[in-house]
């Protein structure tokens, strides 16, 4: 990384810099949203899928609308300040104080190693649901939390949540695209709750068969193939599911997927 800064309302500040307010909503209670961008050689990719994502998320929660200008500027220096030409991630997140003003946090990380084939494990409690419509990413997460660190602790990548149902719904940090052995490709419905991310979003609009459709753990197991996606990695193919191995045509996709998430 280049400099170490992160962005408060409006500028470039040290990354030290005091930037919580005792009475921010993300803080107090949890309420806010956010979004993380990967920046490759030195810009943010999809930037303006981002930012409408962050809108959307504001009108939910009913902060005062964004400047979508002022947004796209806090990637765009954020990107230039801590990588220069290379590559990394920057989350941008949305919350409010006690004088009902907007406030915007902007913090660069590192890209980190990832693996491109992921194992998993299945959530160590159901998905709750979906809290609000539209499917922001809000900033009070823990039971994702937990269940990330849960993998991590096994050697996993990633854990899959299920509702008490028994449904398919979502990784912790991910959405799931599901080939069924009739060819079908299959995400979790909008009502189980799945956050609407930003790579399903992309990757959709570029592959017209993809459909909404229930998938048990029963079904995920005789799937032809399994994929997560991430709008900062792109297609994971999945391979195994608490130490059982899925079918072998996950990373086939998952790369023909990748090479439509570089053209896009």
């Amino acid at each position: 990384m280049g400099a170490r800064v992160c962005w408060l309302d409006g500028r470039l500040r040290p990354a030290d810099a005091a930037a919580v307010r005792a009475d921010d909503s993300a803080f107090a209670d949890g309420r806010g949203c956010y979004t993380s961008v990967r920046i490759r050689d030195g810009a943010p990719r999809f930037a303006a899928e981002h930012v409408r994502r962050l809108e959307r998320g504001a009108r939910v929660l009913g902060f005062p609308k964004p400047d979508a200008r002022a947004l796209h500027r806090a990637l765009d220096e954020l990107a230039r300040a801590a990588f220069a030409d290379g590559d990394g991630v920057v989350r941008l997140q949305l919350s409010r104080g006690g004088d009902g003003a907007l406030h915007v946090t902007g913090v660069p990380r590192p890209l980190g190693e990832d693996r491109a084939r992921w194992q998993t494990i299945t959530a160590p409690f159901p998905h709750p649901g979906a809290t609000l419509p539209g499917g922001p990413k809000l900033t009070s997460r823990p039971l994702f939390a937990i269940a990330a660190e849960a993998a991590r602790a096994t050697g996993a990548d990633e854990a899959l949540f299920f509702d008490a149902a028994g449904r398919l719904v979502e990784g912790a940090r991910s959405n799931l695209v599901v080939r069924l052995p009739d060819d079908t490709l299959c995400t979790p419905p909008v009502e189980r709750g799945a956050v609407a991310g930003v790579a399903l979003e992309v990757l959709g609009a570029r592959i017209p068969r993809l459909t909404r459709r229930d998938v048990s753990r029963r079904g995920l197991l005789g799937a032809s193939a399994v994929v997560a996606l991430n709008a900062v990695r792109g297609a994971r193919a999945i391979v195994s599911l608490d130490g059982a191995a899925l079918a072998a045509g996950g990373p086939a996709l998952a790369a023909e997927w990748n090479a439509l998430w570089e053209k896009a």
